[in-house]
C-alpha cells in the first residue's frame, strides 16, 4: 500500500512498440526487454524495470506482485505507437511514443519474364487462347507466351451472364464452377493452372509450351524493333505478334459526370470481378436497373430477375422491345413478355437524361419527366474495342467500326496479326465487319494462330453468336442480323426438346459454339429468283423458327429461334450468297416441322 501511494506522486513512463505477433506485445523498458501475453498486458514503471528484469527471470511467479494491471484503451499507428492508457487501479499513467523498427518483410520474389517470345499474345481472352491452341497444333514446339492485364488464366465470358446465374451453389462466386443445361459441371476456365508453364520456364521447356503472364500491361509496341514495353518497364521481344486486347464496357456519360456517389453504384459488367461484384450486390440491395437493352442487359434482366425474387429488377432501353436493334418488333416484342415474365419490371423508350445520388438512392431521370429510383446501376450499352496500342504500334483504327483495322488473314502488318472484339476485318462474303461474340473470338484467334505459322488463310468461316434467356429460350445467328434489314420468318410449334437446355443435353455440349463452328453442310439449297415472296408472320406462336436478313434480295443473315445444331446449313447458305424464290423452302432445310 505504501508503495502504491508512493507511486501516485508520478507518472508512469511506458514504451510500447508494434505486436511481434497477434499473440504477445513487446514492452521496452530502457535495457529490458519483456514479452506479455496479448490478453494480459503486464506494464512496470521504468526505474524499477532493471530490477524486474532479474525477478522476472529467476521469479517468475513474482509477477502479480511486482506487476500493475493495465488496460489499454487506444492504440494509434502514425510511424510511432501511442497508446492511451489508464491503470486499472486508477494510477495516471502517460504513454512516450518508441521508435519502431521496421518490421521485416521478406521482399516478394520478382516474377522472371522471358526476354524473347517467338509468339507473343498481347490479351488474356478467348481470342488468345484459341490462337494459342492452333499454334501450337501446328507448331508443337513452340513457345507462346500470353500477357493480360487481369489475375486470371484465360477463360470464357458467356457464363458470366448465363449459367453462373442459375447456380444453386452459394460459393460459385469462388468456384466459378456451374452446370451446364445438359447436366454436366464444368469451370469457367479452358485449362487448368497445371496446362500451363510458368513465364520464367518458357524459354527452358524442351517441347515448347504456352505461358502466362497475368496482371500485366503492355502499353508500348515498337513494331520495327519487334518488342513491347509493359507497365513495369519491362522489354520483351517476339518474332510474331497477336493483338487480342479486346474491348471496354461502354458508360453514360450522364453517369460519368454524376459523381462518386453514383459512380461506386454502378457495375460496368465484363469480367470475373464485375461478375462477382454483382452477385453481392444482387444479394444486399432492394433494386438494381439495368440500362441497355441489348444481348448483356436482357440475360442479365431475366437472370437478376430470376433469382432476386425479394428484389425489385428494372431494365430500361431507348427502343420499343428488348433486341430491339436485332429482331424484328414482332419477336422483340414477344422477347420482351418473356423477361417481364421472368419478373422483371421493362421500362421501354426510355432515353436518360440525368443521373444523381439522391436520399441514400440513384435517381435516373428520363427526358420523357419519369423518374426512377434505384439502389444500384448495371450500364450494358455496349463495347469499346481497346485499341491504345494504335499510337505506338503506328496501326490503322478503323473509323466507322473502330477497332484495329485488318485485311481478310487478320494481319495488321507483316509480323502482326489482330483477333477477337478489338479486329476490324474484311469478311469476303459481307465486307468489313467488327464482331463482340464468343464465336468470332474463337474463330478469329483460331484463324490468326493458323496464319501466325504460315497458313496464309482469309476469313471465310463466319462465326455464329448465340443468347439464352433461361433455360427455355435461346437463338443463334450468324451473318448480318440487323431489324433496320427486311426479314422473313418462318415459325413452327414447339416440343419439349426444343429449348437451349435439351440442345446441349442432346449434343453433351455446354458451349454450343465450340462444337458447332467446326461443322460442315451438305444440304441443298433452293434454287434462285429474283424476288421473294413474302411469308406471313405468325402472330401468336413464337415457338420455334427461322427468321431470314435479306440486303439486296440475298440472305446475310440468319436467326435460329430455339432451332438447334443446324448452323452449318444457315453458313452454307449464306456462303452460297443466292437469291431464293420461296424462304419457306429454304426454312425446310432446318427441319423445323419435325417434332
Amino acid at each position: 500500500k505504501a508503495f502504491l501511494q508512493k507511486q501516485r506522486s508520478r507518472k508512469l513512463r511506458l514504451r510500447v512498440v508494434r505486436p511481434e505477433s497477434n499473440l504477445c506485445w513487446r514492452a521496452d523498458r530502457q535495457h529490458s526487454t519483456m514479452v506479455f501475453p496479448v490478453n494480459t498486458i503486464w506494464l512496470l514503471p521504468t526505474h524499477l524495470s532493471f530490477f524486474y528484469f532479474f525477478i522476472h527471470i529467476l521469479f517468475g511467479y513474482l509477477d502479480f506482485i511486482f506487476s500493475f494491471p493495465v488496460k489499454v484503451t487506444r492504440v494509434l499507428c502514425l510511424g510511432a505507437v501511442y497508446a492511451k492508457m489508464e491503470h486499472a487501479w486508477g494510477l495516471p499513467l502517460t504513454a512516450e511514443p518508441a521508435t519502431v523498427a521496421p518490421a521485416e518483410v521478406p521482399a516478394p520474389t520478382p516474377v522472371e519474364f522471358p526476354s524473347h517470345a517467338p509468339y507473343l499474345l498481347i490479351g488474356g481472352g478467348t481470342a488468345s487462347f484459341a490462337a494459342a491452341r492452333s499454334i501450337r497444333a501446328r507448331d508443337p514446339g513452340a513457345r507462346v507466351l500470353i500477357i493480360t492485364d487481369e489475375p486470371d488464366l484465360p477463360y470464357m465470358r458467356p457464363p458470366l451472364s448465363k449459367e453462373l446465374w442459375f447456380s444453386d451453389d452459394p460459393s460459385v462466386v469462388d468456384t466459378l464452377r456451374f452446370k451446364q443445361w445438359n447436366g454436366k459441371e464444368r469451370s469457367i476456365y479452358f485449362q487448368p493452372p497445371s496446362f500451363y508453364v510458368s513465364p520464367q520456364d518458357l524459354e527452358k521447356v524442351e517441347n515448347g509450351g504456352v505461358a502466362v503472364l497475368t496482371g500485366k500491361k503492355v502499353v508500348h509496341m515498337d513494331v520495327r524493333g519487334n518488342k513491347v514495353t509493359l507497365s513495369d518497364n519491362t522489354e520483351i521481344s517476339y518474332d510474331k505478334c497477336l493483338i487480342a486486347t479486346g474491348g471496354v464496357p461502354r458508360n453514360l456519360q450522364v453517369i460519368e459526370r454524376a459523381g462518386e456517389e453514383v459512380t461506386k453504384r454502378t457495375t460496368l459488367f465484363r469480367k470475373v470481378e464485375d461478375f462477382k461484384a454483382l452477385d453481392k450486390v444482387s444479394r444486399d440491395t432492394k433494386s438494381i436497373t439495368i440500362i441497355g437493352g441489348g444481348f448483356l442487359g436482357s440475360e442479365l434482366a431475366c437472370a437478376l430477375g430470376r433469382r432476386c425474387k425479394l428484389s425489385r429488377v428494372i431494365q430500361m432501353f431507348p427502343e420499343k422491345g428488348n433486341m430491339g436493334k436485332v429482331l424484328p418488333e414482332y419477336l422483340s416484342n414477344w422477347t420482351t413478355a418473356k423477361v417481364k415474365s421472368e419478373g422483371v419490371t421493362v421500362i421501354t423508350e426510355a432515353l436518360v437524361k440525368a443521373v444523381s445520388y439522391k436520399d441514400g438512392k440513384v435517381e435516373i431521370k428520363l427526358k420523357d419527366g419519369r423518374v426512377v429510383k434505384t439502389d444500384h446501376v448495371v450500364a450494358a450499352v455496349g463495347l469499346e474495342p481497346s485499341v491504345e496500342l494504335a499510337k505506338s504500334a503506328g496501326l490503322e483504327v478503323d473509323s466507322d467500326f473502330g477497332g484495329f483495322r485488318v485485311n481478310a488473314e487478320l494481319q495488321a502488318r507483316s509480323n502482326i496479326w489482330v483477333a477477337g472484339d478489338a479486329a476490324c476485318f474484311y469478311d469476303i462474303r459481307l465486307g468489313r465487319r467488327r464482331v463482340e461474340h464468343h464465336d468470332h473470338a474463337v474463330v478469329s484467334g483460331r484463324l490468326a494462330g493458323e496464319n501466325m505459322t504460315g497458313a496464309n488463310k482469309p476469313y471465310w468461316h463466319q462465326s455464329m453468336f448465340w443468347s439464352d434467356l433461361g433455360p427455355d429460350v435461346g437463338y443463334e445467328a450468324i451473318g448480318i442480323v440487323d431489324s433496320s434489314l427486311p426479314t422473313v420468318g418462318v415459325f413452327a410449334k414447339a416440343t419439349a426438346k426444343d429449348t437451349p437446355k435439351a440442345a446441349t443435353e442432346k449434343s453433351g455440349t455446354g458451349i454450343r459454339s465450340e462444337s458447332e463452328t467446326e461443322g460442315t453442310a451438305s444440304s441443298p439449297v433452293a434454287s434462285s429468283t429474283p424476288e421473294p415472296p413474302p411469308v406471313p408472320e405468325q402472330k401468336d406462336n413464337y415457338g420455334k423458327g427461322v427468321i431470314f436478313y435479306l440486303r439486296d434480295k440475298v440472305v446475310v443473315g440468319i436467326i435460329l429461334w430455339n432451332v438447334f445444331n443446324r448452323m452449318p446449313v444457315a453458313r452454307k447458305i449464306i456462303k452460297d450468297g443466292e437469291e431464293h424464290a420461296d424462304l419457306n423452302e429454304v426454312a425446310k432445310l432446318f427441319n423445323i416441322h419435325e417434332d
